[in-house]
């Protein structure tokens, strides 16, 4: 019952009651607590022993650590997708009156979270929210923002493509209507759903939190337009919610960007997965074996976030990519200004996040004085862009402000000998902090001289002074020295051997130095408060530094991965052709010495735009489909390419579909999954686009299949009229480039040597008739028994098989003529064999199938 609650359960009450979807961590002393069902709870999901505290008239549960290990245990709970109401002591225990006043100081969320050890330095920590119609039809706005760094973004996303979008953001957090509860959101299963009230993501009541948030009038000056109330309400519905969680500080977010559909290119989960742009294939985190990996030449975290932002948004504008290429080039040229950009980039700390704290009143000294060492670079930067020719470069040095001003004002103010309390404000800043310190340290000079002079006075040699905080200064003396103790020492403590003593003269020194100390420290925080409120002021304009540094640091990272690993700059343009020379798949090569990866040549255009790859397993047919898209990819975003000639023609899309898996919690089968795939990317690809198909239909039988790859191939030649490479194993889809003027046929090479095969990982003209499946068996360890009479049944297949079966033209529909005679199946079957080009075991093969024929 309410009424038998003491008053500091009344007082924790209060507080779950406003805060009800949270664990309540209640501040008594030096613990954290959890009561009641929070108690219950935290226990389980933090290990905690589980135990009770006296409630008046009953017992609550109680669980508690210690408040120095908190961030340990809020790390574990973000983790876990939970929020964490912090209720701190807001007044000093000694002055309260009756019970100490407590206050929500922070709300801890996975998406809201300000705490460096809760977050990766190396990527963004996203908070999303959706606006708009729940019926899963036309667009919802899509607002994200990390409130570390201060960005804010808002876009229209078609609900279609919401999945894709939340798996590139990958929000630690979304926010959604309660109305949308019922609701089942696209690709949000991996996120924590925060609920609030539909009001809060009304248009006008989030235009109105926009204009108070940042002061303004209306949108318009951030590029809001009519008819962009989703967009609106997803971006207030944010800004309010982040004020909720953060009652104790001011949110530094920076307005809102809106970005336009058209500007970057889309990528789905599928490509993002495929070609392991941010993520290995195999999971498992961090970013081995991904192109980010090898990319990630950037020396401060903002531009870390900032290279894997524009990984996943490659841009479609050819004069913005090549505005990019040119800056990367001038840096690659110039080794003299790229390697001192990158010495003073070297000791740039997160200018994104410490302005961020800043703002929010939570800046330590330490990180003032990080932030100012940090500004001490910019002019460095500067000097090492000083020539800079390419437009981007300059762009970057024109905003690169070096605030001397701030520095000054925090290198005039905090002590980097001892930035800490006591201590933090430097000598000379303040003539009334110093005449205090000077009155502390001469009356502590005062009681150290005390004690020889009380040893000589009274002749006890182990005499000697001493302070606790509970007794302030005594003097010590052992019971066997007790008839020498002068008349003047007062009694102030009794221990087992010794008792101490206070005399007249030492309380009045110890009343200078505790005084004098309460003071130091209540004016060093007072100064402190006030140069941070200062620089506070000044958050928009670090921010802006922060952004500059930033795209500095990411085109210097790419100069500097194109210098060490020989990549060449692409020549970007709006015409259709692809044309790769020398291409290597950026990724493998840095896994194996570099004179083992082979590189290969690759074009497409319009008169060739479909090339079936055929060859055997192992060859490298993934790997080439991988290092084309890749190339594309990274010369879209900007950036040189592993090959030693590229030119690209704009693409709107990457489509991949590579590998097989299946979908077990919604009943797809692998080859349900990989039609959903091929679905997928028949319907958005154009004729801009670029086309990736690893197999498909070989999760079926072997004619359907056939005639899935079939259709699929003569829709993407005839109807879609994109780039595609095919890597498949039919062999029968290579008779396609017969009668499709836009089909080529490439093969991997390998070379037989006696029963066994070398990959030569060379692209060759032609397509290949064999895919080397049981030699491969071989090589994998199958039993000899098995891998013989493997062969023998391939041999039996290979003769009764039908290979034009599925590839067949459609019918022409024309009447036949009554005397028209065509060559003969078997005439035309041997005009098209090539002799030279048939190994031994292939020549008996085609014999036995052309005897079986032509006994039939």
């Amino acid at each position: 019952m309410a009424s038998e609650d003491t008053p500091l359960m009344l007082q924790w009450r209060d507080v779950k009651s406003r805060h009800p979807d949270a664990l309540v961590f209640f501040r008594v002393g030096d613990f954290y607590e959890l009561f009641n069902e929070d108690a219950v709870e935290g226990s389980k999901l933090l290990d905690l022993t589980l135990t009770s505290r006296n409630n008046g008239a009953s017992r609550a549960p109680l669980a508690g650590i210690p408040a120095h290990a908190l961030e340990g245990y809020l790390r574990r709970l973000v983790a876990l997708g939970r929020r964490v109401a912090i209720c701190d002591q807001v007044e000093d225990p000694a002055l309260a009156k009756g019970l100490v006043k407590r206050e929500v100081t922070e709300m801890v969320t996975p998406g809201a979270v300000f705490a460096d050890a809760l977050l990766d330095a190396r990527r963004n920590n996203y908070l999303a929210a959706l606006a708009g119609d729940a019926a899963g039809e036309g667009s919802v706005g899509f607002a994200l923002a990390d409130l570390s760094t201060g960005e804010l973004s808002v876009r229209r996303v078609p609900w279609e493509e919401l999945p894709d979008a939340l798996g590139a953001a990958e929000p630690a957090e979304l926010l959604l209507p309660r109305s949308w509860e019922l609701f089942p959101v696209p690709g949000a299963a991996g996120c924590t759903l925060t609920y609030r009230a539909d009001w809060l993501f009304d248009p006008r009541a989030a235009t109105e939190e926009l204009a108070r948030l940042f002061r303004v009038a209306n949108l318009a000056g951030w590029g809001f337009e009519a008819g962009d109330d989703s967009l609106a309400a997803a971006c207030g519905a944010l800004a309010a919610y982040l004020a909720e969680v953060q009652p104790a500080g001011a949110v530094a977010l920076r307005p809102p960007r809106v970005e336009r559909a058209g500007l970057a290119m889309a990528l789905d989960e599928m490509t993002r997965r495929n070609l392991e742009l941010v993520e290995p294939l195999r999971g498992g985190g961090g970013v081995e074996g991904t192109l980010l990996g090898v990319l990630d030449e950037a020396l401060t975290p903002m531009g870390c976030r900032l290279l894997r932002r524009r990984l996943l948004a490659p841009l479609l504008d050819v004069e913005a990519i090549n505005a990019r290429l040119d800056a990367v080039a001038e840096l690659a040229d110039d080794d003299g200004a790229r390697r001192d950009a990158r010495a003073a980039l070297a000791e740039v700390r997160d200018l994104e996040r410490l302005a961020v704290k800043v703002g929010a009143g939570r800046a330590t000294p330490r990180e003032m004085l990080a932030l100012s060492a940090s500004l001490a670079r910019v002019p460095l930067l500067r000097a090492a862009l000083a020539d800079a020719r390419a437009p981007l470069l300059a762009e970057h040095l024109e905003g690169l402000d070096p605030l001397d001003e701030v520095r000054e004002a925090i290198d005039a103010t905090v002590d980097p000998a001892a930035p800490g309390e006591p201590g933090v404000i430097r000598p000379g800043r303040s003539a009334e902090l110093d005449e205090l310190r000077a009155v502390h340290d001469g009356a502590v000079d005062f009681i150290a001289r005390l004690q020889s002079r009380e040893r000589e006075r009274t002749g006890i040699a182990s005499l000697k002074v001493g302070f606790n905080r509970v007794f302030g200064y005594y003097l010590e003396v052992g019971r066997s020295h007790a008839g020498r103790v002068p008349a003047d020492y007062h009694r102030k403590q009794t221990l087992a051997n010794a008792e101490r003593y206070y005399t007249p003269e030492l309380k009045e020194w110890e009343e200078k130095v505790l005084g004098a100390e309460e003071k130091v420290a209540a004016l060093e925080q007072r100064l402190f408060a006030e140069l941070r409120l200062d620089v506070a002021r000044e958050v928009p304009r670090i921010q802006a530094v922060a952004e500059q540094v930033a795209g500095v640091d990411v085109l210097a990272a790419l100069a500097e991965a194109a210098v060490r690993r020989d990549y060449v700059r692409p020549e970007v343009d709006a015409g259709f052709a692809l044309e790769l020379r020398g291409a290597r798949h950026p990724v493998v090569e840095t896994m194996m010495p570099r004179e083992a990866f082979i590189p290969n040549d690759v074009s497409l255009d319009h008169a060739a735009r479909v090339m079936i790859l055929t060859g055997p397993n192992m060859a490298g047919k993934s790997t080439v489909l991988r290092q084309v898209g890749l190339a594309v990819l990274m010369a879209q975003v900007g950036s040189f390419v592993a090959a030693r000639a590229a030119r690209i023609g704009l693409v709107d899309r990457i489509f991949t579909r590579v590998g097989a898996s299946d979908n077990l919690v919604r009943g797809q089968s692998t080859f349900m999954v990989e039609m959903n795939e091929t679905a997928s990317i028949l319907h958005a690809a154009t004729a801009r686009s670029l086309v990736l198909l690893d197999e498909i239909g070989r999760g079926t039988s072997t004619w359907d299949g056939l005639s899935v790859a079939t259709a699929t191939t003569e829709h993407l030649h005839d109807a879609l009229l994109a780039k595609t490479i095919f890597a498949t194993h039919y062999h029968e889809l290579t008779r396609l480039a017969e009668r499709l003027p836009g089909v080529v046929n490439f093969s991997v090479a390998v070379r037989e040597v006696g029963e066994d095969i070398v990959f030569l990982r060379r692209l060759v003209p032609g397509g290949a008739d064999r895919s080397y499946g049981v030699e491969v068996a071989r090589l994998a360890g199958l039993p000899p028994e098995v891998v013989a009479r493997a062969r023998q049944v391939l041999l039996e297949l290979e003769a009764a098989a039908r290979p034009h079966a599925a590839v067949a033209a459609p019918p022409p529909v024309v009447q036949l003529g009554l005397f028209d005679a065509g060559l003969h199946p078997l005439v035309e079957r041997l005009r098209a064999v090539d002799p030279n080009s048939l190994t031994p075991l292939q020549a008996l093969a085609l014999l036995a199938e052309l005897v079986e024929a032509a006994r039939k």
